[in-house]
């Protein structure tokens, strides 16, 4: 694998820490081979990138996203499936069902980092693409029902770019589903206090108290659901039951959305 620490941008190396650290772990509650790879190649002290709240955040979302995303496709087995934004991210191993067409889109300079480390495969292609614009989507074969998962993205866009994403994804597809995480206002205001973020030099950008506030950007979007990383994360430690009352409206969230 050629890769070199200078590679990963530090934003991406707290979800793939934290996966490789849990996949090591007797009693995983995710397994990622390839984050682990990632990382031991890498070979550098990445422990900063990894504290206790943002590693069971990661987990937590890691499970949700999964969940749900196999429920859209037990009712839609031949969707078209789009992780926007994907990074090092592999979410297709996980639910893949022998049916879905996936695509891996990120900028250029991260597919090009992502080609050193995954290779395209059946009915599993990356593509060059932003969430800012619609160049991109007019590859993509046609689709009654499209499934965007955008998980690690849309939490360090403006408002406007969420906007411009929003419209986006609603011109460029007849029918589909939004797989969004969410994060609060409290953190846009102090994200600097995140205990992994705070590390890197990115910083959070618009926050919601709910993702209905997304319906005011793109009325064609309709709410469908929205659960917050606590349901998971109080699952199993008696930290993570504190966090869950203490930060109760403070932690990211899955909110998904159709249109």
């Amino acid at each position: 694998m050629d890769l070199k620490f200078g590679d990963v941008q530090e934003t991406a190396l707290i979800p793939l820490a934290i996966k490789a650290s849990e996949t090591s772990r007797p009693n995983a509650r995710i397994k990622d081979l390839k984050a682990k790879e990632i990382i031991d190649t890498l070979g550098v002290d990445v422990s900063k990138f990894d504290p206790f709240l943002s590693h069971e955040g990661v987990v937590a979302r890691t499970i949700m996203f999964r969940e749900e995303l196999k429920r859209l496709i037990g009712i839609y087995p031949e969707a078209l499936c789009i992780n926007l934004g994907c990074g090092f991210d592999d979410k297709f191993s996980q639910v893949d069902n022998g049916k879905i067409t996936w695509f891996d889109v990120d900028l250029p300079d991260q597919i090009a980092v992502r080609r050193k480390v995954y290779e395209d495969r059946e009915r599993c292609t990356m593509l060059d693409g932003s969430a800012l614009e619609r160049e991109w989507t007019k590859n993509l074969p046609k689709n009654d029902i499209t499934i965007v998962v955008m998980e690690g993205v849309l939490q360090y866009f403006s408002k406007e770019q969420v906007e411009i994403c929003l419209k986006m994804l609603c011109d460029s597809f007849p029918h589909g589903y939004l797989l969004a995480e969410q994060h609060s206002p409290f953190l846009e205001k102090h994200g600097n206090h995140h205990d992994a973020v705070k590390n890197t030099n990115a910083a959070f950008g618009w926050g919601t108290k709910t993702g209905r506030e997304y319906l005011e950007l793109e009325p064609r979007l309709t709410f469908v659901s929205e659960k917050s990383y606590n349901k998971e994360m109080k699952k199993y430690s008696i930290r993570g039951k504190l966090f869950a009352v203490v930060g109760k409206n403070i932690n990211n969230r899955l909110a998904v959305f159709k249109w």
